[in-house]
């Protein structure tokens, strides 16, 4: 649904852009842009791994913003250690939400599960609760090892679906997974990264470039970052009807590679999302 910037003579609509919202909040907190940006016939990199960047507890929160106007609250955060498929794993979890005033209009409730190994050498479930307005999914990606495929499944109540397996590589990651590896290896100026991505209807190679080092104040501090930039000559939605858009990532440039800002430029305006506070990591101002 398009919507133009707010005006004097065209007052500002939650419910318009909300959904425009939600696809920025998923595309940038995540890096998914990174994850699911473009079909590559190129193979994964083997970037070095850097030591531990994070750990279960760590829990950033992020103040959402359409152009100048507050929309919502993003959460990233670990949860203890699981045990699954026969393995150590990690679990994260995204949860976005709308705020009060969006609410009246609109309200958005999702929230993302994923868990990998904690070798961080491929993902082992995925699952994505959305609820947005009257709408609500319940979508699962599961992994088959053995067989080399991943399955998407939607028990939403709208609308069901069971996808058939589609194959993937050695390594893949799911969407939420992927930002968490990515957060693992070695970064520098002018350096490209890409990684095996599935959302379990395709599997594709997400690549990513840094750009530049830059020092950014958001009101969790000032910190020294790298900036990164995904690429998107293959997304879809809102940033394909858009021949400028982009996405910009800033991220620390210690070995923790803590997301601080987000950045999201299409058609109908610019979204942001900057870290307000962080707990359960070491993470020093600048």
């Amino acid at each position: 649904m398009q919507c133009p910037s707010p005006t004097v003579n065209r007052p500002f609509n939650p419910k318009r852009i909300q959904p425009i919202i939600t696809q920025a909040i998923c595309m940038g907190i995540l890096v998914v842009a990174l994850c699911l940006a473009t079909i590559s016939t190129g193979r994964a990199s083997d970037p070095t791994i850097l030591p531990v960047a994070f750990t279960p507890g760590e829990r950033l929160t992020f103040e959402l913003k359409w152009t100048i106007i507050p929309a919502g609250e993003a959460v990233l955060e670990i949860l203890p250690l699981e045990h699954m498929a026969g393995r150590n794993a990690y679990h994260f979890v995204l949860t976005a939400k709308s705020n009060a005033f969006v609410d009246v209009f609109y309200m958005v409730r999702d929230r993302i599960d994923a868990w990998a190994d904690t070798n961080l050498d491929q993902s082992l479930l995925y699952r994505k609760k959305q609820h947005e307005g009257d709408s609500r999914r319940d979508i699962t990606v599961s992994f088959d090892w053995d067989e080399m495929t991943a399955q998407y499944i939607n028990r939403g109540t709208n609308k069901r679906e069971v996808g058939t397996p589609i194959p993937i590589s050695s390594g893949t990651f799911d969407p939420l997974s992927i930002f968490y590896w990515c957060r693992s290896v070695d970064l520098a100026v002018n350096k490209q990264i890409q990684r095996a991505v599935t959302d379990g209807k395709k599997h594709i190679m997400g690549v990513a470039v840094i750009i530049r080092k830059e020092t950014v104040t958001v009101p969790a501090g000032t910190f020294e970052t790298f900036l990164l930039e995904p690429e998107l000559s293959q997304v879809g939605g809102v940033f394909e009807k858009s021949p400028d858009a982009s996405i910009q990532i800033w991220v620390t440039t210690d070995h923790r590679h803590l997301p601080i800002k987000l950045a999201s430029k299409v058609v109908v305006g610019k979204f942001t999302g900057e870290l307000t506070s962080m707990t359960g990591t070491a993470l020093h101002n600048h």
